[in-house]
């Protein structure tokens, strides 16, 4: 078959599903421009806070001003991605209640890619443009000696990190196949409780600290940034954020599946 004319794959599909989308949203510029904008100025609040919390002491349990930047760096644009990439399955809810599922289970593609592909949070923008550059400005202020090796680690857990930030995603929204109700109070609960772990675990008590390690949040942001800067033993648990991210895929991939199974359409 001639290059030229040669079908897209799974991949290529995925992209012109997100450009549609993204063009669509474009068509409103300025509504799209408030939206990054007002994403930035949420960003920059919280990091208000931070900075605020470092005039008044040098070092919190360990982390310096700019190790804690880096969490919440880490944290930020992995946000971003997810919206950018699989806004789409934060639509779940409404899909299987309204029975709005049924059209892409007709279709020749994978459902799943079908759901996380149907949106583009352009407010996922704003999150890449101020986690990117606050890891940029964190990478020369940190105690790291980067060579190649130590860049490719640091690439493999930030791509890990934000892998389980997806993953949770998908997992929590996927539970509208049992809840069967218009809104996921439990996906939304999940991903208000990822805010907790822009900052080091050690502030936290041993319930927080548990909640956030089993769930897993913390591997998002602050166990990838432990290994990174060898935090003891938060840094040996943050070794296993690549495993953790394949689990999480894994799990994902499962529990939307296995909703899928009992999808039984709106029924009318």
């Amino acid at each position: 078959m001639d290059d030229r004319v040669r079908p897209p794959g799974t991949l290529g599909i995925y992209r012109r599903l997100l450009g549609a989308h993204l063009r669509a949203v474009l068509e409103y510029r300025a509504d799209a421009l408030l939206t990054v904008g007002a994403t930035v100025l949420g960003q920059l609040a919280g990091l208000v806070f931070v900075v605020t919390i470092f005039a008044q002491t040098p070092v919190l349990m360990g982390w310096t001003r700019w190790e804690v930047l880096c969490v919440c760096g880490t944290v930020m644009l992995a946000e971003g991605v997810g919206s950018l990439f699989c806004e789409g399955a934060w639509q779940l809810s409404g899909m299987v209640n309204l029975g709005g599922l049924d059209y892409f289970l007709v279709r020749p593609y994978p459902v799943v890619l079908q759901v996380t592909g149907s949106a583009v949070g352009v407010n996922g923008l704003g999150n890449v443009l101020i986690g990117g550059a606050l890891l940029g400005m964190a990478a020369g202020r940190i105690e790291v000696a980067w060579t190649p090796l130590t860049l490719l680690w640091a690439g493999i857990l930030l791509v890990s990190g934000m892998l389980v930030k997806t993953a949770l995603s998908l997992a929590t929204n996927a539970l509208a196949f049992w809840l069967l109700s218009p809104s996921n109070s439990i996906a939304v609960s999940v991903h208000l409780l990822g805010d907790l772990a822009r900052y080091p675990l050690s502030v936290y008590g041993p319930g927080v600290r548990s909640l956030l390690t089993v769930v897993p949040v913390s591997f998002v942001g602050y166990f990838p940034a432990a290994a990174l800067l060898d935090k003891g033993g938060s840094a040996t648990v943050g070794a296993l954020t690549p495993l953790v991210a394949l689990a999480a895929v894994a799990g994902a991939w499962a529990v939307f599946n296995l909703g899928l199974r009992r999808y039984e359409s709106a029924g009318t």
